[in-house]
């Protein structure tokens, strides 16, 4: 990547808490057909009226427009801790990408705008919120906590890492994700951004460590990154190729076409295991294609939220 990209880089992600604003008001907005749409931006939550509760909380606009019965949850009624993981590893750099925007990002700026975007949520909320990155080693760590200036720590953080344009190190997920569930002592809602990409003979372990985040009853979201247009479908001009594993350096030159159709064998058989992996040890699996909006990020939240609270 090249200089002007570099500092394209830095430029987008200088303000990322008002970036992430932007998106979360974004996502508001274009909430038309939901029974939420309307709520403020303050997040108030809502959720169902069971019969014997008191009607003092019962939003009435809201039943007008629906003809259901929601009740407001108000911001100092949440006690939500949520804790972020964010894969660093060098494949999270994919694709290389020269003119950056929000609506044009590689796997791992995609995370941090994600997460940025959940942070702006739970902030709004005075929800508690923690951060692990990973990638040769465990990188940060920041346990959950709700004051200012831990949101602030927590936006520099991430600043500095969508600032950053490339990365060479490799990882053992697994390792790390062992390591970050003994840390996390209270029921958390927990995030996990990667892309899962690993060696064959590492799957076992690695389900093995998504199994030990369901420790002390803490629940877990998988948000599986990836570029699906070339990472699952294969799709690349039918020419002279040299494909270079980022992480290690090895590269094979060849033809796409040649091993589309068994790539994408392998992938579809990787992705399956990994759903049915997810579904047996009780972790939500959302797949998300970087190319996309953040809705599936913030909906899938929303829905966690209310079913965790």
């Amino acid at each position: 990547m090249d200089v002007k990209s570099e500092l394209n880089q830095a430029k987008l992600f200088q303000n990322l808490e008002l970036l992430a604003g932007q998106v979360v008001e974004g996502f508001i907005s274009g909430i038309h057909k939901s029974p939420f749409h309307g709520f403020s931006a303050e997040f108030a939550e809502h959720k169902i009226y069971n019969t014997g509760e008191s009607t003092k909380h019962i939003d009435w606009k809201l039943f007008a427009r629906t003809d259901k019965l929601y009740t407001k949850r108000y911001e100092e009624e949440t006690n939500l801790r949520c804790h972020m993981i964010l894969d660093n590893s060098g494949s999270m750099y994919y694709p290389e990408v020269k003119n950056l925007s929000i609506n044009n990002l590689n796997k791992l700026g995609f995370g941090v705008l994600a997460i940025a975007s959940l942070m702006a949520v739970l902030k709004k909320q005075r929800d508690a919120v923690g951060l692990s990155v990973y990638a040769e080693k465990n990188s940060f760590y920041a346990p959950e906590k709700s004051s200012e200036r831990h949101f602030q720590m927590l936006y520099q953080q991430l600043n500095a890492l969508g600032a950053k344009t490339s990365s060479k190190a490799a990882t053992r997920t697994y390792d790390f994700l062992h390591q970050i569930a003994e840390k996390i002592h209270r029921r958390s809602l927990i995030f996990l951004f990667s892309d899962m990409f690993q060696t064959e003979v590492e799957e076992a372990k690695l389900f093995e460590a998504l199994r030990h985040l369901k420790y002390n009853k803490h629940e877990v979201v998988l948000f599986h990154l990836l570029d699906y247009d070339r990472e699952v479908a294969f799709n690349f001009e039918n020419q002279p190729k040299r494909f270079i594993d980022v992480e290690t350096g090895k590269h094979i030159d060849l033809y796409a076409d040649n091993i589309k159709k068994a790539y994408k064998a392998k992938v579809e058989s990787y992705l399956k295991d990994l759903k049915m992996s997810c579904l047996r040890y009780k972790i939500k699996y959302v797949g998300v294609n970087i190319h996309d909006d953040f809705s599936t990020v913030l909906n899938t939240f929303m829905v966690e939220r209310q079913k965790f609270v």
